[in-house]
């Protein structure tokens, strides 16, 4: 094939009725940093991120009032499943999700998502019993699928030079959910006991004490469900390729045109899917990912419910306020942390280096919370919340470090059904996590007497435990690094 031909190949086929041909169409003459796709990836990540964050400051006075629990010792056992009862449904629907998104498009199931955060977060803060809370997180995890289509969008809606920066939005918006989610169920929970002159005991926030932080959520919900009809769809549909031919070049020039544009432009079936599997890089990442995922899980239920338990318990006597300023304040942070220093470590150390360290200084962190109990004054709310801080951009730096691995081992045509199986296992392992959580945390409480591990060092011990194992699986032959295609 000659040089005229080679030049041909270089400019992109766009297809009149496709919606991906119309935003690769856009993107190249797109010219600047892409604000519009950035925010509007951020609230749709934010309106993910807020119900599952938010919850953490109330659960234990909201699995309390239910009266479920006999002892005050029990109520992290039955506070644990309902924290695990959305990463539960999540998982079971992941993969199914994730087919949707590849089939008929991401917008689809990012409308069908948010539209979930909308109804059933609502109920969720209108529930009356223990199981009402439990199967309106249930159908919320089910049928909120967004985030693993939303990290193959920011992957798709930008320029190449931009996706770097796309992806680390979908983190950069998680972590904004962790400083408004916490700071929402913390200072509006059980309203009409903090703000009296504002809200009656009669009212519906007095009547529902835990109504407000959700109606908030699912208000602002409502308002992303709305732009999302906006969003501009990025799935190719069509048969015939429409991707960059530079590869279509590239594959001239080694004499096998037939054969690469058949893997890179009409490998989309079932045979790309069954190289997932094969996949070490990527498989291995997923592996560690859902350690670190699980311990992450299991941390924010310890961390609330040790805080909130009473003293005489080995806990801190704190109240949702309390709690909620503690986490919006590590929540602030790790943002800031993730804007300016993670990007410059990452490229200094590279992903599976930055995970190591972080996992391996987050080990001596977590063995002090339990003589924090010791601590009065403000050298209490100081150490704690220095420490909260640090543990939490050790643990999301981790994460992000593990989802750029996954990110390097798949082509870009594979990476939502690599979300998918991602977002189905990682599920699995967080809905394990609060669900083992609270169950170790009513165990451990009523040991505090015992000479090995008493009380809370046990709990935070067996989070040590997690998080070791998370590190040696860092190491080859275990984990290996992909490269990005």
């Amino acid at each position: 094939m000659g040089e005229e031909n080679k030049q041909s190949l270089l400019k992109k086929r766009f297809y009149k009725n496709c919606p991906g041909c119309k935003v690769d169409e856009l993107k190249e003459k797109q010219r600047g940093i892409p604000i519009k796709e950035l925010v509007l990836i951020w609230i749709v990540v934010l309106c993910t991120a807020l119900p599952i964050s938010s919850l953490f400051p109330f659960l234990y006075f909201m699995i309390r009032d239910f009266k479920v629990a006999e002892t005050e010792e029990e109520i992290g056992y039955y506070a644990g499943y309902v924290g695990s009862s959305f990463m539960l449904g999540r998982a079971l629907t992941s993969v199914l999700w994730g087919l949707i998104a590849d089939r008929y498009g991401r917008k689809p199931v990012i409308i069908i998502g948010t539209s979930a955060v909308v109804i059933f977060n609502t109920l969720f803060g209108l529930s009356v019993n223990y199981w009402m809370a439990i199967s309106t997180r249930f159908l919320l995890g089910s049928l909120n699928g967004l985030l693993g289509p939303v990290k193959a969008y920011a992957s798709e809606i930008f320029r190449k030079e931009y996706q770097a920066l796309g992806i680390s939005s979908v983190s950069t918006s998680w972590a904004i959910g962790l400083i408004i989610g916490p700071a929402l169920g913390g200072f509006l929970a059980q309203p009409a006991e903090k703000y009296p002159a504002i809200f009656s005991k009669d009212s519906v926030f007095g009547r529902f004490p835990y109504f407000l932080p959700c109606l908030c959520i699912s208000l602002f919900a409502l308002m992303v469900t709305i732009v999302t009809f906006w969003l501009p769809e990025t799935l190719h549909i069509h048969k015939e390729p429409c991707e960059d031919s530079v590869v279509a070049v590239e594959a001239v020039s080694r004499g096998s045109f037939e054969k690469e544009i058949t893997q890179d432009f009409e490998g989309r079936e079932p045979d790309s899917k069954k190289s997932l599997i094969k996949n070490w890089p990527l498989m291995s990442s997923i592996i560690v990912y859902c350690i670190f995922s699980l311990h992450s899980t299991a941390y924010s239920e310890i961390f609330s419910l040790w805080a909130e338990s009473p003293r005489k318990e080995g806990g801190l006597s704190y109240s949702t306020n309390n709690v909620g300023v503690v986490l919006a304040v590590s929540g602030l942070g790790l943002l800031v942390f993730q804007l300016s220093l993670y990007p410059i470590a990452e490229k200094i150390l590279g992903p599976i280096m930055v995970a190591r360290i972080c996992g391996v200084l987050t080990i001596p962190l977590l063995t002090c919370y339990p003589y924090m109990t010791l601590l009065t004054g403000f050298s209490l709310p100081l150490l704690l919340g220095c420490a909260s801080v640090v543990v939490n951009i050790l643990s999301v730096s981790i994460l992000t470090a593990m989802f750029v691995l996954q990110n390097k081992a798949v082509d870009q045509h594979q990476r939502g059904a690599a979300n998918g199986i991602t977002m189905t296992a990682m599920s699995l392992f967080k809905a394990a996590g609060p669900a083992g959580a609270g169950a170790i945390f009513s165990w451990t409480q009523k040991r505090q007497d015992v000479a090995f591990f008493p009380g809370d060092h046990m709990i935070f011990f067996i989070l040590n435990v997690i998080e070791a194992i998370g590190v040696l699986m860092t190491f080859k032959p275990f984990l290996v690094e992909g490269q990005n295609p």
